[in-house]
């Protein structure tokens, strides 16, 4: 760098070509790496608690493992597919019953996240207008998606009790809508108990989900189509639905993945052993894999679980995301 002074007027500084440039100040790199520094601990937790038993499962599921090598479960021999030949295996008796329970799960989650959604959209489409107790009736609504699990299952298992429960009781002791009192608990009705009460506890988040999604459609719409002389229906069909399509795309794809795993409803209401018409998969690989000591073949359906969640998840986001697409041309 060449300096110049003439006389009467300041120094000018002349850079010379192939001069270094200014350098990168080390607290503009801090701060660049911060964000990331910030993230390290969260990523490095969500390693540990899911990434590395999940590949531990995966291996697992390639070995012979029983209750003899539980305490030292890498030395347990190999069997390749074998655990996977066996769960897919129908016309035996372990494929049979996890076939039984997948389809079981299937049409439980399919009520569940159905009902769930309607009785939250209806439940938030009610509580837009604004009257005397609303927000006391918003309050309530959540309660049960706020109450602990345990606390909650456990008393539907007293409701649900077939001597002193009080759905016996309002059902057939004040209402006389059945013959006896019914056993809900075991046999087919423990479908319907469990079906109760996943919905119970699944609506309110629905509810608070839509009930969000409606406070970004502009009230215009509305006074806008009540002028023209849309009727209550058709401003739900034509405004509020279309309005909310977004939303419950995550909102379904939620309650489906949380509904189809959900292990803790199952198990406080019925324990180790669900009677086969509440036979949920996530308890059916739980006796697999304690009650019967097969760990081996209990990682394999958890595998195969896996896959389909994946396989599902990936085809229902794909085919949203071209409707959204034709939607927007």
């Amino acid at each position: 760098m060449t300096t110049t002074v003439d006389a009467g007027r300041p120094a000018v500084h002349h850079k010379t070509p192939g001069a270094a440039g200014p350098r990168r100040r080390p607290g503009r790199i801090r701060r660049a790496a911060l964000p990331y520094l910030l993230l390290l601990p969260a990523l490095l937790l969500e390693l540990l608690v899911h990434l590395v038993p999940m590949v531990i499962g995966v291996v697992m599921s390639f070995k012979e493992l029983t209750q003899f090598y539980i305490r030292n479960w890498t030395a347990a021999p190999w069997s390749g597919p074998e655990n996977y030949r066996i769960s897919v295996d129908f016309d035996a008796p372990v494929g049979e019953a996890l076939l039984h329970s997948f389809l079981v799960t299937v049409g439980f989650t399919l009520l569940s996240v159905a009902l769930c959604w309607l009785i939250g959209t209806a439940a938030a489409i009610c509580m837009q207008d604004t009257f005397r107790g609303r927000g006391l009736l918003r309050a309530l609504f959540l309660v049960p998606y706020a109450l602990p699990v345990y606390a909650a299952v456990i008393t539907w298992v007293f409701m649900f009790q077939h001597d002193n429960g009080l759905v016996n009781h309002v059902l057939h002791d004040q209402l006389h809508l059945t013959d006896k009192p019914s056993f809900w608990l075991i046999g087919d009705n423990s479908f319907y108990a469990l079906l109760t009460v996943s919905v119970w506890k699944g609506w309110p988040f629905a509810f608070l989900i839509v009930m969000a999604g409606l406070q970004n459609i502009p009230r215009e719409l509305y006074e806008a189509a009540a002028l023209d002389g849309a009727g209550m229906w058709q401003q739900i069909r034509r405004i509020t639905l279309p309005s909310l399509r977004p939303v419950n795309q995550v909102l379904v794809l939620v309650l489906f993945l949380w509904t189809f795993n959900d292990f803790n409803t199952p198990y406080v209401m019925f324990g180790r052993a669900a009677p086969r018409a509440a036979d949920l998969v996530s308890v059916h690989i739980y006796q697999a894999s304690f009650v019967s000591w097969d760990f081996g073949t209990g990682s394999a359906m958890s595998v195969l679980l896996l896959l389909f969640l994946l396989l599902v998840t990936g085809v229902y986001l794909a085919l949203t995301s071209r409707g959204r697409r034709t939607a927007d041309v």
